[in-house]
């Protein structure tokens, strides 16, 4: 089935549009109501009631273990070697969870980056804010990534997923040094490259309202929250389109549909700090691609990173358009930077068999390569 046939949006544009910005995409779409049903929407993200369950996190495919428990996330270790430059998954932090990473057998980014050259993998698995975590700051999370990084050992080869891109790429930029080299696939960079419902949301709605949503979620936002909000008008059930599976094979793939149905409805909470810097910064001020972005007491400024990219972007994201990704081609100096455009929607860039077998299997021999060479 084709992902936008007769008009219907696939499975994976309600979960991709729930993963980081439902709140005020759903408030833009408000207009001139905006400020009228302010109050009520904001109502919508109260605390969940102690009667209400949260769908149950999904479990990982792969083997893999925790070595290191940190405030912001669980470092999780799938490497089956010890020797070799590690490859760190910066996952998306968004309202999923980061086994978006490793779905299940032939739709696993993990397991297609071992398989192709990258033996030692470990992955960010972030935490789902609690009210104690509601004053984490895009800081808190850039200084955990670094004790990650110093744990597994620098340099590493690091790969952003969508919000976990941005995060890479500034993380990359405040430590050169740490990182090898960079991917980033479905990452919004230059937020003005290209419109998308996130960015024309981002200038439409007051960062006040973004902030009520987080008070009345003890200080975060609620993933469950968003997700109810959003799945009436955009959830339509197409996970194989996503998955980029064939028609003889949905019956077989059944399982892995229903894994995806479970991730999807498995949500994680955002900390209202974190989220009303992401909303400011990254979509309605642009300060990455302006070279103004605050990390850790330093000014991140792209032009003067040098390490080897690979950028991946997908034809028909409905949540970065490819330009807000491979603009960053203009605006860092690297000698050695590789794009690719994959057919597919947002979440096919990280589950799609297609993508999975080609792209990615492109991208782990060229992190395999030294960079000497």
């Amino acid at each position: 089935m084709n992902e936008h046939a007769n008009g219907r949006n696939d499975f994976g544009l309600g979960a991709a549009a729930s993963f980081f910005v439902w709140p005020f995409l759903a408030a833009a779409a408000a207009g001139d109501m905006l400020a009228a049903q302010a109050g009520q929407m904001a109502r919508l993200f109260s605390p969940l009631h102690p009667d209400e369950e949260r769908p149950p996190k999904l479990d990982w495919s792969a083997p893999n273990h925790v070595v290191l428990a940190l405030s912001t996330m669980d470092l999780r270790d799938f490497s089956s070697a010890r020797d070799g430059v590690p490859t760190l998954v910066c996952a998306p932090f968004s309202l999923h969870g980061a086994s978006i990473a490793d779905l299940a057998p032939g739709h696993s980014l993990v397991e297609a980056l071992a398989r192709h050259g990258c033996p030692r993998v470990y992955v960010t698995d972030w935490r789902s804010a609690t009210p104690d975590m509601r004053q984490f700051t895009i800081d808190t999370y850039l200084a955990d990534l670094n004790v990650a990084v110093d744990e597994i050992g620098a340099p590493v080869d690091l790969v952003g997923l969508c919000q976990g891109g941005w995060l890479a790429l500034v993380y990359a930029a405040r430590f050169p040094d740490k990182v090898r080299k960079l991917v980033l696939a479905g990452a919004p960079v230059d937020t003005e490259a290209a419109e998308s419902p996130l960015s024309v949301a981002a200038h439409a709605v007051p960062l006040a309202l973004l902030d009520e949503v987080a008070r009345l979620g003890d200080g975060r936002v609620l993933g469950q929250r968003s997700v109810d909000l959003g799945a009436a008008t955009l959830l339509t059930g197409d996970a194989a389109a996503t998955l980029q599976l064939q028609p003889e094979e949905y019956a077989q793939q059944e399982c892995v549909q229903e894994r995806f149905r479970r991730w999807s409805a498995a949500t994680v909470d955002l900390p209202g700090a974190f989220y009303h810097q992401t909303v400011q910064w990254l979509f309605k001020e642009n300060r990455l691609a302006q070279g103004r972005f605050p990390a850790l007491g330093r000014r991140i400024d792209l032009a003067e990173m040098r390490q080897p990219m690979f950028l991946l972007a997908a034809r028909d994201d409905e949540i970065v358009p490819p330009a807000q990704l491979l603009a960053l081609q203009g605006l860092v100096r690297t000698s050695d930077i590789q794009t690719m455009t994959e057919p597919g929607g947002h979440l096919s860039l990280y589950l799609g068999a297609r993508t999975l077998q080609g792209a990615w299997a492109r991208i782990a021999r060229w992190l395999a390569q030294d960079s000497s060479t």
